[in-house]
């Protein structure tokens, strides 16, 4: 049976610190509640099964006014974009069109602060205003895997890895989701060692705690749902080149059989031609830069190894009714600032 909310372990976890750290979570417009939830909840737990404050927390917005978060539900907050101090800890903590809530203010704001030397972090779709405020340039980075794509074209100068989360110095990133709890465990071991890390997820009934060497995807076999390592191998070739397609030819040559045998596996186990298969990754991640970018139609086409926007067009308005340029103007600008 668990421990009853009000009453701490018989044997509180003993950690080193004794100066309680704040955190400062920046709420933005529609966040994600999973990845800002499981983060602070990691902080309270720690508080709780060592008995002291370890950490203690506020939340904010750039108004100082109600959030709401991707759900629905609204949040109140204790302040504003306010000065902070070099021991705080910013954690912004954004979700879907995260573009639109990225705001000059809050750049200008995130470009400050940091310069005081504080460390930074952002949960999910927040790693897209840390680079845009240049807070990532030279450093490693992660995003959720929806918006890879997009933010690899937009920010070049940032190592961007797949991995569910990242700290490089003082900035950290997760890929959302539940890879809060991952990173906020690996903050809490560093500061107040593995004991206390180790308590907080078995209080979170976390029996699987991730590195910042584990990839926030399923594998191929997983998400496709057949376990044929040459498919997959085919797959994970088709993925990693998108701006350069490889014919049917190669990829079968290079997993050792014949273009006839690729066409069967296909068709055997996803019900298409490798041909139709590699159209609609490449259709997906034009979709994804259409709606998540400002690039022009033609930078699309050109990433997404369509050799002329007509081609581009065609292909697009037959996979999903409509063409790359009312795809983008339905959509409407990216940004707000």
């Amino acid at each position: 049976m668990g421990l009853s909310e009000n009453r701490i372990p018989k044997t509180p976890v003993i950690a080193p610190a004794a100066k309680t750290r704040r955190f400062i979570f920046v709420l933005l417009n529609n966040f994600s509640l999973l990845s800002f939830a499981s983060a602070m909840e990691c902080l309270r737990i720690a508080n709780r099964m060592s008995g002291r404050e370890l950490y203690s927390w506020k939340l904010a917005s750039e108004t100082g006014e109600m959030v709401s978060c991707s759900a629905g539900t609204s949040f109140a907050v204790d302040c504003g974009l306010e000065e902070l101090t070099r021991e705080d800890t910013v954690i912004l903590c954004a979700g879907i069109a995260v573009q639109d809530e990225t705001s000059r203010r809050l750049l200008n704001w995130l470009r400050r602060e940091a310069r005081r030397g504080l460390s930074v972090g952002g949960l999910c779709t927040a790693s897209y205003a840390l680079a845009k405020a240049g807070l990532l340039d030279g450093k490693r980075a992660t995003i959720h895997w929806e918006n890879q794509d997009s933010f690899s074209e937009e920010f070049e100068e940032v190592t961007l890895t797949k991995s569910v989360f990242v700290v490089d110095g003082n900035r950290m990133t997760t890929a959302g989701g539940t890879s809060s709890i991952d990173l906020m465990l690996k903050v809490i071991a560093d500061q107040q060692g593995e004991d206390l890390a180790n308590a907080v997820a078995d209080q979170l009934i976390y029996s699987s705690i991730r590195t910042d060497q584990d990839t926030q995807r399923l594998s191929v076999p997983t998400r496709i749902g057949v376990r044929h390592p040459k498919l997959s191998q085919v797959i994970q070739m088709m993925e990693s080149n998108i701006e350069e397609p490889i014919s049917p030819a190669v990829l079968a040559k290079d997993v050792g059989m014949s273009t006839r045998q690729l066409e069967r596996l296909f068709r055997r186990y996803l019900s298409r031609s490798p041909k139709r298969y590699y159209m609609e990754l490449r259709l997906q991640k034009a979709r994804n830069l259409l709606m998540q970018t400002d690039m022009s139609v033609i930078n699309v086409a050109l990433a997404c190894g369509f050799a002329s926007p007509s081609h581009f067009s065609k292909c697009y308005r037959a996979h999903y009714n409509t063409t790359p340029y009312r795809e983008r103007g339905s959509h409407g600008s990216r940004l707000s600032i």
